[in-house]
């Protein structure tokens, strides 16, 4: 293998290997572990692993027919994955909208049943007449299902009637990486065989680049889109009012048992949509915005009544330990409560 080969494989086989460790990351480490981790995790092992097996082959023309079997079977729910992944982040309610594994107990049989029935290394002219782009026709169906799922995206792209945030912007790429690989490995008589796997590489790494650049102006997580959807809360505003006139008349926050549900049925909304109106709106979470009420009040009564000890207080304004109320209130004051006590009855300060 010249210099030049040398080179080609490098390049093209580090996107396959950073794929790989990408698809594990997603499956297995990813924080949420959420259902759309899972099938993001697994669309990129299955992309990486045919584009592994096309780079193999490339430089190995002699390659082992079940290692070319392997390859063209993973190609096989590529597209699948992705619309998984698509539907999971567009709609919560993925376990009976979807219907995934139903996809899975149609699909796989047919896989299992041709790999057994029809190996690649008996019909060659067979899969490469019919089935593979049988395989590629499956790929482009999903790929175009993937896509409805987030069309109101495109939408608003070509409207412009919306500000597409970073997550919007890694669904895009995605897609558009996805469809242009699929054309690589599709019109690969027409332009090289290799070209799929250059273009896997370039686009992985590209994506990741333009993301980090992103991620420095884009306040919104990719871990929340995902967590969340992409279906934003029509009334949040009115949400936002209600939940704030019920926290300030009721003080709801002074009970040490307040969970997110209890506070999600005072607002008739289900404690998913709470805590999604709290991250996406007010850009913190339940546990924050409650702390942020009662250290609020634990500051007004020390500035009122300097007397009062601060265990007292604490347990007044809904903590059930000491321990808890000092670690939240140098959170959000930056300062402990006896520095602030301390520090309001020399200047009168108000919070």
């Amino acid at each position: 293998m010249d210099v030049s080969r040398e080179l080609l494989f490098f390049f093209s086989g580090l996107g396959a290997f950073n794929g790989f460790l990408l698809s594990f990351y997603f499956i297995f480490w990813a924080k949420p572990k959420s259902q759309s981790n899972k099938f993001l995790g697994a669309f990129l092992f299955m992309l990486s692993v045919r584009v592994a097996k096309s780079i193999f082959y490339f430089f190995n023309p002699d390659l082992a027919y079940s290692f070319l079997q392997l390859g063209l079977t993973a190609c096989f729910f590529i597209g699948p994955f992705l619309y998984f992944y698509f539907a999971s982040v567009s709609n919560q309610k993925i376990k009976s909208s979807l219907q995934w594994k139903e996809h899975l107990y149609v699909l796989t049989p047919i896989v299992l049943l041709t790999n057994i029935l029809v190996p690649f290394e008996t019909n060659t002219e067979l899969w490469r007449t019919y089935i593979i782009q049988g395989i590629y026709g499956v790929w482009f169906i999903y790929s175009i299902c993937a896509l409805y799922q987030v069309k109101d995206l495109f939408q608003d792209i070509f409207n412009k009637t919306a500000k597409i945030d970073r997550f919007d912007f890694w669904l895009i790429s995605i897609w558009i990486g996805n469809i242009l690989i699929l054309s690589a490995y599709f019109f690969c008589g027409i332009t090289s065989y290799i070209l799929g796997a250059l273009l896997f590489s370039f686009l992985f790494y590209i994506l990741l680049i333009l993301l980090f650049y992103r991620f420095q102006k884009d306040p919104y997580s990719i871990a929340n889109k995902q967590k969340y959807g992409r279906k934003k809360i029509k009334n949040a505003e009115e949400l936002i009012s209600r939940l704030d006139d019920i926290m300030e008349n009721e003080k709801l926050y002074r009970n040490p048992l307040l969970k997110l549900q209890g506070l999600a049925s005072k607002l008739n909304i289900l404690p998913h949509t709470l805590s999604q109106l709290l991250n996406e709106n007010l850009e913190k979470g339940f546990s924050q915005y409650l702390n942020e009420y009662r250290i609020k009040e634990a500051c007004e009564i020390m500035i009122k009544d300097n007397n009062r000890k601060l265990e007292s207080i604490g347990y007044d304004v809904g903590y059930n330990s000491k321990s808890t109320f000092y670690t939240a209130f140098k959170k959000i004051t930056g300062t402990t409560p006896a520095k602030f006590k301390a520090k309001s009855k020399i200047s009168g300060t108000e919070l």
